[in-house]
């Protein structure tokens, strides 16, 4: 029986070849992740009214016009603007030390702050992607006028002058390798001149929702929410018109029997159809009234007469009901519905923890997405661009998102210390002061002093 020890180093034999082998068909990608694409333009989406330009348009009205839409992104926004960020270095040796200190003063020197730049990210959730433009400057000190040289520092470095966003309404068009379909840049056409601009992908950021098939453009996170806005879209209008036609009632034209003939005269067409008109737009308003003819035939009779139909009362469909039902809806699908716990009668607040705990959760991901991105692109290239080595690099952390529930924290350690379980070190204590954001005491802090201290006290105690 052959050992498993003996089947990797069979393996590793087998690829200590040549790259420039074309024979080795491990090296050579055979297939394809299948994105459907033409000319630049993904075409994965099946729905005509959210395929390219005009999914943007939809989704831009669903973010902008609809509440609970834009109650759940503006949720976002203001809760991923509260996480702290830092660097954190590859060792504690102090070349990766300096290295994490350069990262993070390049984070606080651009010309747009931190957390912006964040925000400008997360229209990656709306639409499905963000691309963002790497854009440097040579760090020559506070007092240079164009900036393009400013900066807080003097030390001549390259640093990030701003990570701009390129907007999603001014993509044009993707360009793909041709050989293996990686995404090589995007082509832009972008007001005030709308001409076109290149953007290689060497010199942006692309962040995704998703990476499937290799989708530069993600997938929305309203897609899902698409159908029951479309919906609750809809019955809004339809209690909307009911409203005023309940408030004015159900308006019937009475008119000549002639001018609805097909043979009708130029001038009798004309009439019926300003009728038609009065008639459809006949409301309570600031500008109601009606200009109606008096015409009378041989017998005393109108010719034509206006009435209104009143309302037949309470509808069989409650359509406040449904609006609600589809506003649900929308909410689960972003895992947002505790939103609307607190305006039904019903959710106990065991409810409401477990989901904004998940919600949380779904943001920390995105989070996660958003850190990889600039660990594995920008930070690489700011060094390679400085001539600093890229062995080991410092990395983009962000703080948790959800605050810790203190009275949970401490039935946990109480049922350990039940159990005999007891943090009496001094680590476990500074861990739980900057949970509970407590002031840590200086012995905390000057902890390793404490114990070299206590050490030459003991030792000084045993020569004697």
């Amino acid at each position: 029986m052959t050992e498993p020890r003996d089947i990797v180093t069979n393996l590793a034999k087998r690829v200590t070849i040549s790259p420039e082998d074309d024979s080795v068909s491990g090296l050579t990608q055979a297939g394809l992740t299948g994105l459907q694409h033409s000319g630049g333009v993904v075409t994965e989406e099946f729905h005509p009214k959210l395929s390219f330009d005009q999914g943007q348009k939809v989704y831009q009205e669903m973010q902008d016009n609809d509440p609970v839409v834009g109650a759940i992104l503006k949720a976002i926004d203001l809760l991923i603007r509260q996480v702290g960020w830092s660097t954190l270095a590859a060792s504690d040796s102090p070349e990766d030390q300096a290295n994490a200190l350069f990262v993070d003063q390049c984070m606080n020197d651009m010309s747009v702050a931190w957390h912006d730049t964040i925000s400008e990210v997360l229209s990656m959730l709306p639409f499905g992607w963000s691309l963002h433009e790497l854009i440097y400057k040579v760090r020559r000190g506070p007092t240079q006028v164009d900036p393009r040289l400013r900066s807080k520092y003097t030390d001549g470095r390259y640093g990030w002058r701003k990570i701009e966003i390129r907007a999603q309404n001014t993509r044009d068009r993707w360009e793909f390798e041709e050989d293996e379909g990686g995404i090589v840049g995007m082509y832009q056409i972008a007001p005030p001149d709308y001409k076109q601009n290149y953007i290689p992908i060497e010199k942006a950021l692309l962040f995704r929702t998703t990476t499937h098939k290799g989708n530069p453009e993600g997938k929305s996170l309203l897609r899902n929410a698409y159908r029951p806005w479309v919906m609750k879209k809809r019955f809004e209008e339809i209690e909307g018109t009911g409203i005023e036609r309940d408030l004015v009632g159900i308006p019937i034209a009475y008119v000549d029997p002639k001018i609805l003939r097909e043979d009708a005269t130029v001038e009798e067409k004309a009439i019926l159809a300003a009728i038609k008109t009065i008639v459809k737009n006949l409301r309570r308003d600031e500008q109601e009234g009606v200009i109606w003819p008096s015409t009378f035939d041989e017998r005393g009779n109108r010719v034509y007469d206006l009435k209104l139909l009143s309302s037949g009362g309470q509808r069989q469909f409650d359509v406040g009901l449904i609006v609600d039902r589809y506003d649900r809806r929308i909410a689960q699908s972003v895992l947002a519905d505790f939103i609307m716990l607190g305006h039904e009668s019903v959710g106990s607040f065991a409810l409401s923890s477990s989901k904004t705990r998940l919600f949380a959760v779904a943001l920390g991901a995105w989070l996660n997405s958003i850190t990889s991105v600039f660990n594995r692109h920008a930070i690489p290239r700011l060094f390679e661009l400085n001539n600093i080595s890229t062995e080991s690099l410092p990395t983009i952390v962000h703080d948790d998102l959800e605050i810790p529930d203190l009275n949970e924290i401490a039935d946990y350690v109480a049922k350990l210390a039940g159990v005999g379980i007891v943090f009496d070190d001094d680590e476990s204590e500074r861990h739980f002061r900057q949970v509970a954001k407590l002031p840590v005491p200086k012995r905390l802090d000057e902890g390793e002093e404490t114990e070299v201290e206590e050490e030459s006290v003991v030792e000084q105690e045993t020569e004697e």
